[in-house]
């Protein structure tokens, strides 16, 4: 079909129209390709069994943990700008993708040396192999971001980003039904991985990196990229760099964009810090294993998809600022609620857990089988709006940059997206990191997540839904 055959809102931003519906789909694989990583590693089975195994102490584990995404999170902060400008003065996003996605992978491949007890050496050498995965999934992420506008018209981008968020759940989802049905739950492990060494959770990390080699391979075969500018990559490297001062000098005419990336900065932060150590403070609170980790963890998938698609929907409908909002405050409900559940560590028949902050109950120790005590399905409730607003809110911020932000500079526009989304994500991880040590407390290092929802929520309220003319 001819551009001029197509009317104007069926283009794209760009101008162009839509990617056909096999390009859609395979750039919403790479949701999927790269979801396994962040569900099994970071979130629910790799990095509690950090926690717990490796370090052995789950409060000195959390903060060495917390130390590690501060240390990736200040480096994506610093070098995503650049990437993104670099991509708009290069042009096609494919190559880039490959170079870090290849980091990501090599990097999530070497978890597997992560055995437990391990001294302050093996330590520093996993912490580092945590950080170089964070950083290929992220930088690679800016430029997956940066094609989204080109691929489908105005009026389907909420629809687009929120159906890409949803099978990257789905992904995380079959991932870890995966890794419980074949490697946690069986007594013999599949390939006779030893239990003993903790093989069952190292094998976390090669298992993602196979994942992203295949499913990372549509994207690169069938999804249209954009075209040459001309430029190697040394001279787009100092082109986009260029053009990056360039705009942080202009940023007055921006001012709309820039006070919504950074009010969600600052909110990202606190639900990436949620995700972080929602599955560690599960295991230090209630002593869940990796398999009642793993089930908790696709039960709050289930909902996170559920939660994207309808996000998506929401999105196109109302706008992606009033989606945002409202995920916001169900996310500030959702955490209020998990940091007002007190476990009594004594356990026995003198227990006595808090709910809600002043609601004490006498509670026996946990039973057999998962959400035995009221606490526990207290928390699981929470949780579960946790996995409901927080798809919609990452899906309805990736969609509203693209409504916001100049054509012309889209590439850069999602490089300082990046940075927007870890420039402060080296601060939540510190922070609860430090109040942890500080406190000697899980719980109050959760709390302070609050503070960055809120402030965000709070920031977020001014902005204008509406596109910004380039600088003259």
């Amino acid at each position: 079909m001819a551009i001029n055959d197509v009317d104007d809102d069926d283009l794209t931003i760009t101008g162009m129209p839509p990617a056909p519906r096999l390009g859609r789909f395979s750039w919403a694989l790479f949701d999927w390709a790269n979801q396994p990583y962040f569900t099994l590693v970071t979130t629910f089975i790799f990095a509690p069994y950090f926690t717990s195994h490796v370090v052995g102490d789950p409060v000195r584990g959390q903060e060495l943990w917390g130390y590690g995404q501060a240390i990736a999170g200040l480096c994506i902060a610093l070098l995503s700008p650049l990437m993104g400008a670099m991509a708009d003065a290069s042009g096609p996003r494919k190559p880039w993708i490959v170079l870090f996605q290849s980091l990501c992978v090599l990097a999530c491949a070497g978890l597997w040396l992560a055995l437990p007890g391990a001294d302050d050496g093996a330590l520093v050498m996993i912490l580092g192999l945590v950080v170089l995965a964070s950083l290929g999934a992220e930088f690679a992420t800016v430029f997956n971001n940066a094609m989204l506008p080109s691929l489908v018209s105005k009026a389907r981008l909420g629809r687009l980003s929120g159906r890409a968020w949803a099978l990257g759940y789905l992904g995380g989802l079959l991932s870890l039904g995966f890794i419980l049905g074949g490697f946690s739950l069986p007594e013999v492990p599949l390939f006779g991985l030893d239990k003993a060494s903790h093989e069952h959770d190292r094998i976390v990390g090669p298992f993602s990196a196979v994942w992203m080699i295949i499913f990372i391979l549509p994207l690169l075969l069938f999804t249209p990229d954009a075209p040459p500018s001309g430029m190697g990559r040394r001279k787009a490297a100092r082109q986009g760099l260029r053009q990056l001062v360039r705009t942080l000098r202009e940023v007055r005419h921006y001012r709309n964009v820039m006070l919504f990336l950074v009010a969600r900065m600052i909110y990202f932060d606190g639900l990436s810090a949620v995700f972080a150590f929602g599955g560690i403070y599960a295991a230090g609170s209630f002593g869940w294993t990796t398999t009642n980790l793993g089930i908790f963890g696709i039960i709050l998938t289930i909902f996170a998809a559920i939660g994207a698609v309808v996000g998506g929907w929401l999105d196109d409908r109302i706008g992606s600022k009033k989606t945002i909002i409202w995920s916001v405050i169900g996310l500030i409900v959702a955490t209020l609620g998990i940091v007002s559940i007190a476990v009594d560590g004594l356990g026995g028949p003198d227990r006595r857990d808090t709910i809600l902050f002043f609601i004490q109950y006498a509670q026996a120790a946990p039973g057999e089988g998962m959400f035995t005590t009221l606490a526990e399905q207290m928390f699981l409730a929470f949780g579960i709006m946790i996995g409901i607003f927080g798809g919609p809110a990452q899906a309805a911020s990736r969609t509203m940059l693209s409504r916001l932000a100049p054509v012309e500079k889209i590439g850069e526009f999602y490089g300082l997206y990046a940075l927007c989304g870890k420039a402060t994500a080296f601060i939540a991880p510190f922070a609860v990191a430090a109040i942890t040590a500080a406190m000697q407390s899980q719980r109050a290092g959760i709390a302070v997540i609050l503070v960055f929802l809120t402030l965000g929520l709070l920031l977020m309220l001014p902005v204008r839904e509406e596109r910004a003319a380039i600088a003259s």
